[in-house]
């Protein structure tokens, strides 16, 4: 069964990043991380990150993060942040928590490094390959 599949009984943390990196990819998003903050943080269970190239690109992610969440499992998120200034989108959906970033923004604040002990779960995405993304592009 795809992550989409589940219903609503089933949504788990993981379950959640899992679709949010999926959405993510959809919209040609690059560099999808998930991080596995477990035990390292209690306010989430997962990070899921990732770059749009630009301003109108991240809101096209958050958008699309948006409307996936909630066509499939009746999910809004809890709090949004950065919308009016989409070079840092949170969408904070409780047990996960996107972050939807212009890349310089990103090498600024390195969440990934900051988070650098925790784990990471391995996604299965197409738009991550930087040749693919490449091809969108152009």
């Amino acid at each position: 069964m795809s992550v989409a599949q589940n219903t609503r009984a089933e949504v788990t943390g993981e379950s959640i990043a899992r679709r949010v990196a999926e959405l993510m990819d959809d919209k040609k998003a690059q560099d999808v991380v998930v991080i596995d903050v477990r035990g390292l943080a209690n306010f989430t269970d997962y990070f899921v990150i990732c770059s749009g190239r630009t301003d109108r690109q991240v809101k096209a992610i958050h958008d699309g993060i948006r409307e996936g969440m909630k066509a499939e499992f009746e999910m809004n998120p809890i709090r949004t942040e950065g919308e009016r200034e989409r070079s840092w989108i949170l969408l904070d959906f409780g047990d996960c928590i996107a972050h939807v970033m212009l890349p310089e923004t990103r090498d600024y604040y390195r969440l990934e490094q900051l988070w650098g002990d925790a784990p990471r779960l391995e996604v299965e995405l197409s738009a991550g390959d930087p040749g693919e993304a490449e091809e969108a592009a152009g």
